[in-house]
């Protein structure tokens, strides 16, 4: 596409500064590019060829675009491709395709770093912009932008705040020379509730884990002291078993197994000789478990 000559057609408002600039060659493809991206992803709902025109766009403007309008563009190419890969649920790859087009965190543009920051808060994920936010926070030239305090808020509610890292925050804020005493309270004051409200957290949480586990030592409980009742019962049984096996008449039942050998083996149980010893055989078994079934009966307790 060729640049525009004066008095024609004029470049993406998206793109345009506050003064007129001066566009590339580069910068008016990034610029159509934008506007592909920008109707593919609002109109048509194709988030991918939408990043596809984001990258295209960004790789055509080159890794320092020279002119404020070329960092524009190149800027709103970069909110489209990460609202595109939100879309996609593709916010874990953001920051890393951020870093390939800036390269540096400290380089990256306020309202890139904004957007980022909200991103990975809402996906409760805010550590990954720990130290991307730090490091830019602390370049001398971000400090000397309008949006550094409003960022510096930002970083501080949604990033190091939520993590529990009231000390950094409080360095931070400290050792800032862009903000003026009343902000500094303020911060500090905001810090102290967060902080307040976090160790509150913890002691209901604390309060919680050690309920859960007296109730849990009180199943444990409940359920040994079945097991040990069970235990007991099972003793007793056997115990009782025990003292009944020792009444059996010994010598009838050898007697019995004795004559049941006779019958089965050495005689024919149909044959009329067999009777008798069956007749004895069934008496002696008839013994032995009426013995087996009988109560244990122990001598009377004199007085």
């Amino acid at each position: 596409m060729e640049a525009p000559q004066p008095g024609g057609e004029s470049p993406p408002a998206a793109a345009i500064g506050d003064g007129p600039p001066a566009w590339s060659p580069a910068s008016v493809q990034a610029a159509s590019l934008l506007e592909e991206a920008a109707e593919l992803l609002v109109l048509q709902r194709d988030f991918a060829s939408a990043l596809e025109r984001c990258e295209a766009g960004c790789g055509s403007l080159g890794p320092a675009p020279g002119s404020d309008s070329c960092a524009e563009v190149k800027c709103s190419l970069c909110v489209v491709g990460i609202q595109a890969l939100a879309e996609m649920n593709r916010w874990r790859e953001v920051l890393s395709w951020i870093l390939q087009y800036y390269h540096r965190p400290e380089h990256l543009p306020p309202k890139i770093l904004e957007l980022c920051i909200l991103l990975y808060s809402k996906v409760r994920e805010p550590h990954v912009m720990l130290e991307v936010g730090s490091t830019w926070l602390r370049d001398q030239t971000n400090k000397s932008l309008p949006e550094y305090g409003s960022l510096l808020e930002l970083y501080l509610l949604h990033v190091l705040l939520p993590l529990g890292r009231f000390e950094g925050a409080e360095e931070l804020v400290y050792s800032c020379d862009v903000l003026d005493s009343e902000q500094k309270l303020a911060f500090v004051e905001t810090i102290c509730e967060r902080r307040c409200q976090w160790t509150q957290q913890e002691e209901m949480h604390s309060a919680h884990d050690k309920q859960e586990d007296k109730a849990t030592e009180t199943v444990l409980g409940a359920l040994s002291q079945k097991l040990l009742t069970m235990l007991t019962l099972l003793r007793r049984t056997l115990r009782s078993m025990s003292s009944h096996f020792y009444l059996l008449p010994y010598k009838k039942m050898l007697l019995a197994t004795f004559l049941l050998y006779l019958v089965v083996v050495r005689l024919d149980p149909a044959s009329p000789t067999s009777l008798p010893f069956i007749c004895k055989l069934v008496q002696l078994f008839r013994q032995a478990w009426a013995a087996v079934l009988s109560p244990i009966h122990r001598p009377p307790i004199q007085d």
